[in-house]
């Protein structure tokens, strides 16, 4: 061997392993065909070992940890439901219980919230975006005249868009009845009126950007103009529930259920993304968050989810809608299995459930094993970057890209890997 051969083979040789780890890093992402996301926040922190991983160790309420209520079988392999939710372990064949979800906040519910929306910690330099606003920015609208992301509940910043500016941003509101807050003309304002005041504001907003140069009253400024246009046509109309026939609004039950009745007309209309908070009707005095008494009555709670979140997948499937959409049925964090002097539980990050659904996935299977109170990972442990992974690859959105802060690249996830068997 010469000295080229010998420095050529030596490159060769160093150069090998880099371009095989290159593209290991490039390899293909499996990608779904879902148009729609329904995330359903339980805010608060539902307890997995008492809802989609129950057990069958019985816990008192006192001093043996376990299961506060009965278990049932399921219609997936190996999965128990608790007593309360007997109508979704009927449709079990729809849903993907992900068992193994961890984080490790705990602590403080606004770190975690935000955790399960951006995937990421706060930084200093960096607002970074949330779930909904990064379908939102990546997918758009699915049909013209309609936001790509709402939110049902109360707003913050953490579902919000952060460096990805306010065209990612939400339309929320807070009561079904009366749709998003601002989008309808008061009664005393006519249509010429209201036509007058926004010619004004035009001339005022191009007179404004004219002497400035930042982006920022831009972007604002087309914000305001997708309020406008949002105020017409069809999607106003998706709000009136009362086009549904009784029967069937009577089916998806109180308030919560009626935002996910009124989710099925929005994805129907165009909408990609939608926040479904069950925050509301705290029939046990302090919602999800079952600390003390709280867990006495949580299963009034958790009958409501069940039906109906029951409703909203039969409806779903009845109008060829529920391979086009993904239900996603998440916390900031789970509860552990032993009670706290008060009878209740207190916070768990590090292995908890987040139910799938629907999506177009391989249903009907879990995804994950936990101990026997629901408390360690055992096998298959999901990051809250491979959560959102997996979200973003069910609606077609490849989670490997790059988003673009400004001039500066920042990773989709946080190093997130889509559950691969979930996909055909």
């Amino acid at each position: 061997m010469n000295r080229r051969q010998f420095l050529s083979t030596t490159a060769a040789a160093l150069i090998a392993p880099r371009f095989a780890g290159a593209n290991a890093l490039t390899a293909p992402v499996p990608l779904g065909k879902a148009e729609h996301c329904i995330f359903v926040w339980l805010g608060g922190g539902y307890s997995q070992i008492d809802t989609f991983d129950a057990k069958p160790t019985k816990g008192d309420g006192k001093k043996v940890a376990g299961c506060y209520y009965d278990i049932i079988d399921t219609a997936i392999p190996d999965a128990k439901f608790c007593e309360h939710l007997p109508q979704l372990a009927k449709l079990g064949e729809h849903l993907i219980p992900v068992r193994t979800v961890n984080h490790n906040v705990i602590d403080e519910h606004a770190a975690a919230t935000n955790r399960m929306h951006t995937g990421r910690l706060p930084s200093g330099s960096v607002v970074y975006p949330s779930i909904g606003s990064i379908v939102a920015h990546q997918r758009k609208a699915a049909a013209d005249g309609v936001p790509a992301y709402m939110l049902m509940g109360y707003p913050s910043a953490t579902r919000g868009p952060g460096f990805l500016g306010p065209k990612a941003g939400f339309v929320y509101l807070t009561d079904t009845a009366s749709g998003p807050a601002g989008l309808s003309l008061p009664p005393d304002i006519s249509k010429d009126r209201a036509t007058r005041r926004q010619n004004l504001l035009t001339t005022v907003r191009e007179e404004f950007r004219g002497r400035v140069s930042d982006t920022a009253p831009r972007d604002y400024d087309e914000a305001i103009g997708e309020g406008f246009r949002l105020q017409g046509g069809d999607f106003m109309k998706a709000f009136n529930l009362a086009e549904e026939p009784d029967s069937l609004r009577a089916g998806f039950g109180d308030e919560f259920g009626q935002r996910l009745l009124l989710s099925r007309r929005l994805i129907q209309r165009g909408v990609r993304f939608l926040e479904v908070g069950y925050n509301i009707n705290f029939v046990n005095g302090a919602g999800w968050d079952t600390h003390n008494a709280a867990q006495r009555e949580q299963h009034k709670l958790i009958q409501g989810l069940d039906h109906s979140m029951a409703a909203l997948i039969t409806d779903l499937k009845k109008n060829s809608l529920l391979d086009k959409t993904l239900i996603v049925v998440a916390g900031e964090f789970g509860r552990p299995a032993h009670f706290d002097s008060g009878g209740g539980r207190g916070h768990h990050g590090k292995c908890f459930t987040v139910l799938l659904a629907g999506g177009g996935l391989r249903t009907g299977q879990c995804v994950g094993t936990s101990d026997e109170l629901a408390m360690n990972i055992v096998d298959e442990p999901v990051s809250v970057p491979d959560l959102f992974a997996t979200i973003l690859a069910t609606v077609g959105v490849n989670p490997t890209k790059n988003l673009m802060a400004e001039d500066r690249p920042v990773p989709m996830t946080d190093g997130g890997k889509p559950i691969a068997k979930l996909f055909a």
